[in-house]
């Protein structure tokens, strides 16, 4: 009788270890049909951005409105750190990128020269995300040659600003050896300006843009214009870029501001699966009126593809078919 008892025990705990191994079998982010919750990452940008309050908005929608999904939202350097991210195989990301950066990450050029990253796919296009030159008052900066010599922001490394920054210097003859440049997030570059210690930042974000609104709060500020013929010339070599209008008294602007833009994007990996990611494109398009953001105004199902430089996730395709938006 003893050694029933002894036994007993050890074959209650043999059987446990079965039921939880079975458990064990399938991982979350599967896309499996389990029990099992999917967790979702949103790779966003920093916290003074546009990327991080609308991730955070994305993942309250796919939290509500998709099964057994739990997505957070999480700060990054942005754009380029974001592909960084998605090369490493995860197929639990979505990320936001710009629509230029994720083609310099698939195509390995640029800063992904001779290291494409073939496995991002594409969700959809979100709205414009301008080139914005933002300068105090009291720097004297008024044109982008202007910028020769002084302090300016060109972005966190890993984030697509500096990109931007490299083409806009590019496009008036000048490079980042004209300035002097500094590395700085959107929020690291608007308090420098506040305190003096640079002179400019050039901010590749959705406007108004949160960082550069608490700036023109308490600094004065002007945002340096493109002239035409740079934008035309610029468009035909690049042509990711669009012109963009900055509308009078946004910052507090006296007058329109003519720049370019880009588009942001959110992109994930071929791995993530099919269904999830069409359940997810359908939650984010079909709910943009629960977005807590003003850029939910360009979020739009019906312009979803504009700009969509690389291959759309067959979930994301599948959703678009569906609505007839073609590219």
């Amino acid at each position: 009788m003893k050694h029933k008892r002894r036994f007993l025990p050890i074959v209650l705990f043999l059987g446990l270890a079965l039921v939880l191994g079975a458990c064990g079998g399938e991982e979350a982010g599967s896309g499996s049909d389990n029990n099992d919750t999917d967790f979702i990452s949103v790779l966003t940008g920093g916290t003074e951005g546009t990327y991080y309050p609308l991730g955070g908005s994305f993942a309250k929608i796919i939290n509500t409105h998709v099964d057994k999904v739990e997505a957070t939202a999480t700060s990054t350097g942005a754009s380029v750190e974001n592909m960084n991210k998605l090369k490493d195989g995860k197929d639990d990301l979505i990320a936001f990128t710009q629509t230029d950066i994720a083609s310099y990450a698939v195509d390995g050029k640029q800063m992904f020269e001779g290291k494409p990253i073939d496995s991002i796919r594409a969700i959809g296009a979100l709205y414009p995300e301008t080139i914005q030159i933002v300068a105090t008052a009291k720097s004297g900066i008024r044109t982008v040659e202007d910028l020769a010599g002084k302090k300016v922001s060109v972005g966190a490394p890993g984030a697509g600003t500096y990109a931007s920054a490299e083409d806009i210097l590019a496009l008036y003859g000048m490079s980042m050896d004209d300035i002097d440049a500094q590395n700085l997030d959107f929020g690291e570059s608007t308090s420098g300006m506040q305190d003096g210690t640079i002179d400019a930042a050039i901010i590749t974000a959705g406007t108004p843009t949160g960082a550069v609104e608490s700036l023109a709060a308490s600094t004065d500020i002007s945002i340096v214009s493109l002239d035409e013929n740079k934008i035309a010339e610029l468009k035909e070599e690049l042509p990711y870029y669009s012109e963009f209008t900055i509308p009078k008294g946004t910052y507090g602007l006296k007058g329109d501001v003519k720049t370019v833009a880009v588009q942001s994007m959110l992109v994930t990996t071929e791995g993530m699966d099919k269904d999830l990611v069409y359940n997810i494109t359908k939650a984010i398009f079909e709910h943009t009126d629960a977005i807590g953001h003003q850029k939910k105004e360009d979020i739009s199902a019906d312009t979803a593809l504009n700009g969509v430089g690389i291959e759309l996730h067959p979930g994301a395709k599948k959703y678009f078919d569906e609505k007839g938006i073609k590219k």
